[in-house]
């Protein structure tokens, strides 16, 4: 048989997706070691390792679909967009969700020092009373857990951090919908989608 005209193209896409999750992994692995991280590293860090497995899943059904290039890459950015969004909610919901609704303890990144959205943009952001109370908390050796939670959420919310993080999220789904409008089709024979979309951003509810 005849092998299908996509299917070098689909190889392609799986294997640059493969190779970026991994370069998104590596990024993980060496930021545990960095105190400098920016946003951009962190923001390309997620890209690689969350988004673009989206990405790859909505364009790969787009190329079986036969659909035009354009749609191809507006569902790609769309995948893209929404997994950042996502991401970062994830982020936030570590902090500041629910534990009944979120599904999983709350606080794991504060106690484990990850390198977050919130916490690159806290030490950014912070005066020099603030960042010298980061650092004894980042520092401290066998904190009661509690106690760390409670006082680098505080510092969080004296910051400002739950309303940044909450705009850049928002800032990225609608740029997700966005590429989503852009995809030339009848605007009913998306609402899966975009349904699909909202449930991804209304975990904590």
């Amino acid at each position: 048989e005849c092998e299908p005209q996509y299917i070098p193209e689909v190889v392609k896409l799986f294997t640059q997706t493969a190779i970026e999750i991994d370069e998104g992994q590596q990024y993980d692995m060496d930021f545990e070691s960095r105190d400098d991280v920016t946003e951009e590293e962190y923001i390309e860090m997620i890209r690689l390792k969350t988004s673009v497995l989206l990405a790859c899943a909505l364009k790969l059904g787009a190329i079986l679909a036969d659909a035009p290039k354009e749609d191809q890459e507006s569902l790609y950015r769309f995948g893209e967009k929404l997994g950042l969004a996502f991401q970062l909610q994830d982020d936030f919901l570590d902090v500041y969700g629910d534990f009944k609704t979120f599904g999983k303890k709350i606080g794991g990144d504060i106690m484990c020092n990850k390198k977050t959205y919130m916490l690159i943009n806290a030490f950014r952001l912070a005066n020099e009373k603030q960042r010298s109370e980061l650092q004894y908390w980042i520092g401290l050796q066998n904190p009661v857990p509690e106690e760390k939670i409670a006082s680098v959420t505080h510092l969080y919310d004296a910051i400002g951090i739950p309303d940044l993080a909450s705009a850049r999220m928002q800032a990225y789904f609608e740029e997700a919908l966005g590429y989503l409008d852009k995809v030339a089709l009848p605007a009913e024979q998306k609402v899966q989608l975009l349904e699909f979309a909202n449930r991804l951003m209304r975990r904590n509810k």
